[in-house]
This record gives C-alpha cells, sequence and structure tokens, in this order.
C-alpha cells in the first residue's frame, strides 16, 4: 500500500534535478550494497562525473543534519561504511541525513553534482530514481523467496522486484545464470537485465605502514558485517591457511578498547601474528588497534549481463543518458 501510494503521488517524493541511481537489496542483512556504491563511484571518477552519495548513516551520530562526511570525519559521527567510502573516494561528497530528500537538496545548493547515489534506497521511496539496481544473494532465491518479515528475511513481497531496473546476483557467472532462470521462471513478465558479481581480494596489508602481508602468516579474523562467511572467503583468497579463529561482532558493531583487549589476548593465545579485519572495521578499530591489525584490499568484480554481450558499465551508461533525457524534458 506503501508503494502504491508513492507511484499514484499520494505520498509526496522528491525528484532529484540530475540522474538518481539507488543501490538497495530485497533482504533484510547484508549483500554487498556498500561495495556497489563504492564501486558506482569509481565508475563516476573515470567518466569525470562529480557524484553525492545520500546514505542513512546507520548508528551514526553526527553534530548536524545534514552531514558532509569528510575522510578526517570522526567514525562516530559519519558512521562507518560512510566513512569507509569518503576515505575510498574523497572527490565525491557522502552526505549523512535519514531525510535523504533534505540531503540531496542541500548537496545540489552545494556543489550541484552530476549524478546521485542513492544508499540502501530500494524501500526509501520519497526520492525518485533512475536506475533501481537491487542486490540478490543465492539463498534469497531459495529458501528465503518471497518469506517475508516476520516470516524470513524479505523486507517486502516479490511483487516489488518489478520496480527493479537490473538485478544483481552475488554468484559466479555460472551460478548466476542459474539465480536469473529461477527468477524468470517465477516472474516471466520481469524483463529486466541480470547481472553476476563477485569479490576479488587483492591482497592484506598493515594498517599503519600499509606494507603488505606475506600469505604464509598466520592470523585471526575479526569482523563486524553482515555477512561473516564472505570475509572467510575473502582472506581464503589471499592466505595459505584458514584464519585460526574469526572473532564476530553484530553488524556495525562499535569497537572499543575492552573489545580490543579481548581480541588482543585472543589473538595471544592462539599465537597468531597478525589480526586481520575488513576495510569497515578499520576505520573503528584503527583508534585503539595496534601493529599486528591489517585490511583486506577487496575489490567487486561484475560480470557482463547475463545472457547478452552487455557489460554492466555501458548498460549503466546508457541507462544514464535516457535518465538525462527524461530530465531535460522534465
Amino acid at each position: 500500500m506503501r508503494a502504491q501510494g508513492y507511484d499514484r503521488g499520494w505520498l509526496p517524493s522528491w525528484r532529484p534535478p540530475v540522474p538518481c541511481i539507488s543501490v538497495g537489496n530485497i533482504n533484510w542483512g547484508g549483500s554487498g550494497k556498500t561495495p556497489l556504491c563504492s564501486w558506482l563511484l569509481t565508475w563516476c571518477e573515470r567518466l569525470g562525473l562529480q557524484s553525492a552519495v545520500l546514505t542513512r548513516g546507520y548508528r551514526a551520530n553526527p553534530p548536524h543534519l545534514p552531514y558532509y562526511v569528510h575522510p578526517e570525519s570522526a567514525v562516530a559521527s559519519a558512521g562507518d561504511e560512510p566513512l569507509m567510502l569518503a576515505r575510498e573516494h574523497p572527490e565525491a561528497w557522502v552526505v549523512v541525513d535519514p531525510n535523504r530528500k533534505r540531503a540531496g537538496q542541500w548537496a545540489w545548493q552545494e556543489i550541484r553534482p552530476d549524478v546521485y547515489i542513492l544508499d540502501d534506497g530500494f524501500q526509501h521511496l520519497a526520492v525518485q530514481r533512475d536506475i533501481n539496481l537491487l542486490l540478490f544473494r543465492p539463498e534469497d532465491l531459495s529458501q528465503n523467496w518471497n518469506r517475508v518479515i516476520p516470516s524470513g528475511p524479505w523486507r517486502e513481497g516479490a511483487n516489488a522486484l518489478r520496480r527493479a531496473s537490473a538485478l544483481l546476483f552475488h554468484a559466479d557467472p555460472e551460478r548466476g545464470h542459474a539465480m536469473a532462470q529461477t527468477v524468470q521462471d517465477r516472474i516471466p513478465q520481469l524483463g529486466v537485465p541480470m547481472f553476476s558479481y563477485s569479490y576479488h581480494t587483492r591482497g592484506v596489508c598493515k594498517i599503519f605502514d600499509h606494507s603488505p602481508v606475506e600469505p604464509s602468516a598466520t592470523y585471526i579474523l575479526v569482523s563486524a558485517v553482515g555477512n561473516p562467511s564472505g570475509v572467510e572467503f575473502s582472506a581464503r583468497q589471499v592466505f595459505f591457511d584458514p584464519p585460526l579463529d574469526h572473532m564476530q561482532f553484530p553488524d556495525h558493531h562499535p569497537y572499543t578498547s575492552q573489545d580490543w583487549s579481548i581480541i588482543s589476548q585472543r589473538a595471544t593465545e592462539c599465537k597468531a601474528r597478525y589480526i586481520v579485519c575488513t576495510p569497515k572495521d578499520k576505520v573503528k578499530l584503527e583508534a585503539v588497534a595496534d601493529s599486528r591489525l591489517c585490511v583486506l584490499d577487496v575489490c567487486l568484480d561484475i560480470a557482463g549481463e547475463i545472457g547478452q554481450d552487455h557489460e554492466f558499465g555501458q548498460w549503466l551508461q546508457d541507462e544514464m543518458h535516457k535518465g538525462k533525457a527524461r530530465h531535460r524534458t522534465g
């Protein structure tokens, strides 16, 4: 009913003056939204586009709203994921505000971006978008299909997929093809392009001097992310051996010095040389950590359109041109 209210204009929504790309998912939990936002920011940089990310800033406590996240911002003010994006993409504007219409209007007054990126925006219907990217994990199409909260982890039912401009599956191309066929069988008239994506670990480096860590080293993992099994997969791409332990904290956990004492003690007990975390964890741990802390260097790879030869970047550019044309005539 809420979605129909926005679709029919009964509920007010803001149309940005330039194209807007939404990144979201159907399930409750992590599926790669922030890495995809980072991929999009890199794509914008290559095309010379000024981008602005509009994000709620989960568990952020900014001094004012909207809040422009600098690379030097405090993690408590910015939130872990917004700060990570701001550090990886200092040329982009990352703006924290639960009211993303207000944030978008403020960013337009300040910098007039060429494109907006709406983080975790699939259900945030108060901001209109030109491109709606929807992420899926394999379990979303198997045991969790159309199981809406509280019966399962989906935020809304399968009919919501019709709002998507494209579906992206966290899988290798072969498994992604099978997932695409599953969706087509269940919603034959969906008719949107589908892509698969995966993570590639380029290495592990120490957080203070950025020197690489040798693959033969002993280590434990520490993570506070939505999909901890993905962290173990990323580590196995670099290290010869599995971690001696994986200390898992709740997603977005605000690490304290006491947490680090516990982590440090566990590493000592395991005789681990290094303590390895994700970039999202690094921005919170670096203030309390010692020289054993290292970070995974992970990038997102997006395969071509399933069943077609179109690259994701080219499809995205074509959709952007359509969006610009709509804004000129609108």
